[in-house]
């Protein structure tokens, strides 16, 4: 008898510990998961602040809409999407080579978190603004839209200079390195082709190219990949010891003199006739893997615009804090 009763005891103990990891697992796991109604009553007019503000920056500096889709990726690419690309950090992502007189568009991102504050306190993340203005640039240039999922924290920490440059896709990487980064990531060739897409809106500078123009790895040639008439222009624009900071349209579709402000799948276009302006672009068609893709992102607009807001989607769900793993910061450059 006392051996059933212990019996009975140790499974009574079993059954409830197991029910306690079980309710910890399907909580913690719902904790983990981003939703898109996360603010809906703690922060119900979130969204209409976000757009409101993103027009105002689009209307007074079209090429912000470019920049502020890029603070995501940067953000995303480097310890998941935490918001620490914002942090002032000396020796943080915001001052590394891939980042430092490129990335931009953060004294938007103040005006927005202050706007934000001021209607929520201490609700939103700068990770989940960067996630809603990224959404909110790509449909003011007629991309695509999609739902955002919300829920991230602001990260404590921002990543070294090297580690930062080491997990950003360069625009001077091989193809094998950039998949390797997307894959690090979560990401797939396919993904490689449809988000590069993004390259059809904004400004890029002549240190980002110029490597193309007179002495392409080492040869004492231009890229042989590169419209001509593209290589005179661009040799014009960023003469040998030139301005490296001067800027040219991404998008080189010449029918309607560059598309700045216009997302579409022009940028495909751009590929097939040599006339992107990057390296890491172009190299898009040096395999199957990723130049079968661009062939069918150029014959198929609709289908380009699904794949990116799907793969955005992904992207913006790498590695976000959540918890007590993150803070809701009071100002976006500074842990609290």
């Amino acid at each position: 008898m006392e051996a059933i009763e212990v019996t009975m005891t140790m499974s009574n103990s079993f059954y409830g510990y197991s029910f306690i990891m079980t309710f910890f697992m399907l909580l913690l796991h719902a904790w983990s998961q981003l939703t898109p109604n996360f603010y809906d009553k703690t922060c119900p007019n979130l969204q209409n602040i976000v757009r409101n503000e993103v027009q105002k920056a689009f209307n007074k500096e079209n090429r912000m809409a470019a920049s502020l889709l890029r603070l995501h990726f940067h953000d995303c690419f480097v310890n998941g999407c935490d918001g620490s690309v914002l942090l002032d950090v000396s020796g943080g992502e915001k001052f590394a080579l891939s980042n430092l007189n490129s990335v931009r568009g953060f004294e938007v991102v103040d005006r927005i978190k202050s706007t934000v504050e001021s209607a929520c306190p201490g609700v939103v993340s700068c990770a989940d603004i960067l996630a809603l203005v990224a959404r909110d640039s790509v449909v003011i240039t007629r991309g695509p839209s999609w739902t955002v999922l919300l829920g991230r924290r602001d990260g404590f920490v921002s990543i070294s200079l090297n580690g930062t440059d080491a997990a950003l896709p360069s625009a001077f990487d091989t193809l094998d390195a950039i998949i390797s980064k997307f894959k690090r990531v979560g990401l797939d060739e396919k993904d490689v082709v449809s988000l590069s897409g993004s390259h059809t809106i904004g400004l890029a500078r002549c240190a980002a190219f110029s490597n193309r123009l007179f002495n392409f790895e080492n040869t004492g040639l231009p890229d042989s990949t590169m419209d001509p008439y593209l290589l005179y222009q661009l040799r014009k624009l960023c003469p040998e010891k030139g301005d490296q900071n001067r800027t040219t349209l991404l998008d080189q579709y010449t029918e309607g003199g560059g598309y700045i402000n216009i997302f579409g799948n022009h940028y495909f276009q751009n590929l097939l006739n040599g006339k992107s302006v990057l390296s890491s672009d172009q190299v898009l068609l040096s395999s199957s893997k990723t130049s079968y893709w661009v062939q069918i992102y150029n014959d198929d607009n609709d289908l380009f615009f699904d794949d990116f807001a799907d793969a955005i989607i992904r992207m913006g769900n790498i590695s976000p804090p959540r918890g007590s793993r993150g803070q809701i910061r009071k100002n976006c450059r500074r842990v609290n």
